[in-house]
């Protein structure tokens, strides 16, 4: 399939229904699902290279996250936390009618995965973890927040992607055209101009968190990870400045013992358009197939 479908799914929050949207690959019939979800700013058509190259073997589907994309926003912004993105998960689990899902998350869309991952009878069979774990550096949620929620206003995509490439250079080395196929999905029309496809207020959860609050989380994701018991694959950009070294190696030693990839020249976080980065993930799923 060169294209994906747009669907929705009808989720619930302490405010009201809204609904989330996906982008469904492959044959709808086919019980081997991937999921991949976005980073917090992102969409799902952040996966399209990798959904392209597995879609004969798997039906891949790609949420935007509430808040993102295609998807609704929610009337209180509070909600935009990750016990809602979990649920939101689970009523698309629901939705697709299958017991059993492979898992491909991009940092946000890492600890939805890994919070399900964690869940007595998870319906998480594989595991990939790209660029997050259970302790992420403050630094780099300084970093997010001192961009998130603004709510620029550009001419056209070509001048949105320009300013997206400035505010991500732990994406690493791009071409043009991958990085303008990268951006594509990323903005909305508004009037004679586009803007950013978010709603401003995802980010602000991150204004008032204070490193003792990030601490605090923390234990609780560690909680979470030492629970998982499927196979786990991390990635990791060497020069990451979200997800540590450290923390990589840590990963190793407990919970479901990760094998971790690194890709060097890249930070937060790889984008998985590369044939390098797309054939990790390749191998790591095939070996389920087995």
């Amino acid at each position: 399939m060169s294209e994906p479908l747009l669907k929705k799914v009808q989720a619930l929050s302490p405010c009201g229904l809204h609904q989330m949207a996906y982008w469904e690959w492959g044959q709808a019939d086919n019980p081997r699902v991937l999921v991949c979800v976005h980073g917090l700013s992102r969409q799902g058509r952040d996966f399209d290279a990798v959904a392209r190259r597995l879609s004969d073997r798997y039906r891949v589907i790609c949420p935007d996250v509430v808040g993102r994309g295609e998807s609704d926003w929610l009337g209180d912004p509070r909600n935009y936390q990750l016990p809602q993105y979990v649920s939101d998960m689970v009523t698309l689990l629901a939705r697709l009618g299958v017991s059993q899902v492979d898992w491909l998350g991009t940092s946000m869309g890492g600890l939805i995965g890994l919070a399900l991952a964690a869940m007595p009878s998870s319906p998480v069979g594989r595991l990939i973890l790209n660029d997050v774990g259970p302790t992420i550096e403050f630094v780099a949620l300084q970093r997010i927040a001192g961009y998130l929620g603004r709510a620029p206003q550009f001419e056209n995509c070509q001048q949105g992607a320009e300013y997206l490439r400035g505010i991500s250079e732990g994406f690493g080395p791009h071409t043009d055209e991958q990085w303008l196929q990268l951006s594509r999905a990323m903005f909305k029309a508004d009037g004679d101009r586009c803007r950013l496809h978010y709603d401003p207020r995802i980010g602000q959860g991150l204004a008032g968190l204070t490193p003792e609050l990030a601490k605090a989380g923390e234990a609780q994701l560690w909680a979470a990870y030492d629970a998982v018991r499927c196979p786990t694959l991390l990635l990791r950009g060497t020069e990451s400045d979200l997800l540590s070294a450290a923390t990589a190696q840590a990963m190793t030693l407990r919970g479901p013992r990760a094998r971790v990839v690194e890709f060097a020249h890249v930070g937060h976080a790889p984008t998985l358009v590369t044939e390098d980065q797309i054939a990790v993930v390749e191998a790591f799923l095939e070996e389920g197939r087995r």
